[in-house]
């Protein structure tokens, strides 16, 4: 008999908003290539709000275009793309029940951390992705395809996970690895190899383009004469000439209309390095703060002549530096508490941490979790609340490292004006492809400063989150602000539209008649996994007498 049941409930998105729990949604029985796995836990992301509101015009609810034949795709029933339905729920810890004799890559009986971006897959504009255009984890069973979940180069996107830990602490993992990404990210400091390269020297700008590699390009154009710029590059008279996209792009001089003519000119990964040769700009400049979250798009720059100067500043990752004053603006939704938590569990002696926020009870419910771990690790833990009617920042010392958390250009601005010499802004909000903000490039060049953005995550940022929750390093439960069950799944991602709910939402899908539940409450629904909490935090014990409450 097969071990699982022939029918068993899902939250299925039918169109735009359109939400509803099918209990009798068929469970299918895994053909040759594919695994189905029983849903132990799932994290709530805002991503699903995204998925609820766009459907089939989301970038990754549109049918693959590449990387998979089309027969293979016929052949998996939960690949949902376009107007099909489709199962929401990306964080994801899964035990795997039944796979087909093909299989190799997962165990019957073992626990597996799902990767979500299948990024081999490729849309139009994106890539495929569990709970986007295949079915997610808000279900209680979900069927995947090993020809999917593993990619071109041999690895899995089943990850194994520790089974001495909480199933909600494994699915966290999904979140927690977007934000690991953003330190562990590797910045380019130089030239791209066999890249398309643009000089660009404004007539009377004393600089010194000698020690950049010209000729590991594979191609060059120049405008304007400076030093060190090779004779054999193309030539353009003037940037608008000089056709895109470049990979770096050097512009000696200081020009505001130069440099915002000169943005659309970067490839993805591109960096604009400017070379100021002590000039100034007369005014803020538009930064495409979009492109440097999603598209990876720096700047990068030298007050001085050099140009090899710019690229020499730039930091080697995103990681907070030794000591760091790290400032997060929007600490008091899930991701900025997990920012919050990070710097805090791993930053080394002498780090201090100042978290901001325009919510007061947002903050407190920071303060309950942040303040045990600050003393527990000796380190300085502090809020501030934004807005106009909050009290004035206390002084302290500027920010070596400030994590932005809300996609608003003035805060990004806010965070240049504040830095210390030297300060890395992590650009962690998802502003959207094409939005601008002014920024003094002025101050950004002449103290030092670098700006950069990451989005998603990769398999290696899962595996060492994994890592630190199995050594005990990371505590992903401290994020986990609320429970449900799947009936309470409904309100729980309305919490998450509605941002009322501080730290993150996990969803048991097996646990019945429960709805969402804040851990604030847990004493009136479960006083059994409530007197388990450890300090308010979430516990595996806690976990666990949930589950066999309400099973």
């Amino acid at each position: 008999m097969d071990p699982y049941p022939l029918t068993a409930a899902a939250v299925q998105l039918t169109g735009p908003g359109r939400l509803e729990i099918n209990r009798a949604k068929a469970v299918p029985k895994p053909g040759p290539h594919q695994i189905l796995a029983r849903v132990e836990a799932v994290g709530l992301c805002f991503s699903d709000k995204k998925l609820l509101d766009q459907f089939d015009t989301h970038v990754r609810k549109v049918p693959v275009q590449r990387g998979i034949d089309e027969a293979i795709l016929r052949e998996i029933p939960s690949y949902v793309p376009a107007g099909k339905p489709t199962v929401p729920g990306h964080e994801a810890s899964v035990r795997i029940v039944a796979k087909g004799e093909k299989v190799k890559s997962v165990e019957i009986g073992k626990r597996y951390l799902v990767q979500a971006d299948y990024r081999a897959l490729l849309t139009p504009q994106s890539n495929a992705a569990f709970g986007y255009n295949f079915e997610g984890a808000l279900q209680q069973y979900v069927l995947l395809d090993e020809r999917v979940t593993v990619g071109p180069d041999g690895e899995s996107h089943l990850l194994p996970a520790p089974e001495d830990r909480s199933a909600s602490a494994v699915a966290l993992a999904e979140p927690w690895a977007c934000v690991e990404d953003s330190y562990t990210v590797v910045e380019r400091r130089g030239f791209k190899p066999a890249g398309r390269a643009l000089a660009v020297a404004d007539a009377g700008v004393n600089a010194d383009f000698a020690g950049l590699p010209f000729d590991a390009c594979a191609e060059l154009v120049t405008i304007g004469a400076a030093r060190g710029l090779p004779g054999r590059a193309a030539r353009a008279a003037a940037p608008a000439a000089a056709d895109g996209p470049y990979d770096d792009i050097v512009y000696a001089g200081s020009n505001p209309d130069v440099v915002e003519s000169l943005w659309p000119k970067l490839a993805p990964g591109g960096i604009l390095n400017l070379v100021l040769a002590g000039g100034r700009f007369p005014r803020p400049v538009k930064v495409p703060l979009g492109g440097i979250h999603y598209s990876n798009l720096r700047v990068a720059g030298t007050p001085g002549p050099r140009a090899v100067d710019g690229y020499l500043r730039v930091p080697a990752t995103g990681e907070l530096p030794a000591c760091s004053v790290v400032r997060v603006v929007g600490a008091g939704g899930p991701m900025g508490m997990m920012h919050v938590i990070r710097a805090l569990a791993l930053g080394g002696p002498g780090t201090e941490v100042v978290a901001v926020d325009v919510s007061a009870d947002r903050l407190a419910a920071l303060v309950a979790k942040a303040e045990p771990l600050a003393r527990r690790r000796g380190l300085s833990f502090r809020v501030e609340r934004a807005g106009p009617d909050a009290p004035p920042s206390p002084p302290g010392p500027a920010p070596t490292y400030t994590v932005v958390m809300a996609p608003v250009p003035a805060l990004v601005a806010d965070a240049i004006s504040r830095s210390a010499p030297g300060g890395i802004i992590n650009l962690f909000a998802g502003v959207p492809v094409g939005v601008e903000g002014l920024v003094d490039l002025d101050r950004y060049i002449r103290e030092g400063l670098y700006l950069f953005g990451t989005s998603g995550s990769t398999i290696e940022d899962m595996r060492i989150v994994l890592r630190r929750i199995a050594s005990g390093e990371l505590d992903t439960d401290l994020s986990l602000s609320a429970v449900a069950g799947l009936d309470g799944a409904l309100d729980g991602l309305e919490a998450v539209k509605r941002q009322s709910v501080a730290g993150k939402i996990v969803v048991y899908p097996h646990l019945a008649n429960l709805g969402l539940v804040p851990l604030e409450k847990l004493e009136n629904v479960c006083p059994a996994a409530a007197a388990r909490l450890r300090d308010g935090v979430w516990t595996r014990e806690a976990e666990a007498a949930l589950v066999k409450a309400f099973s």
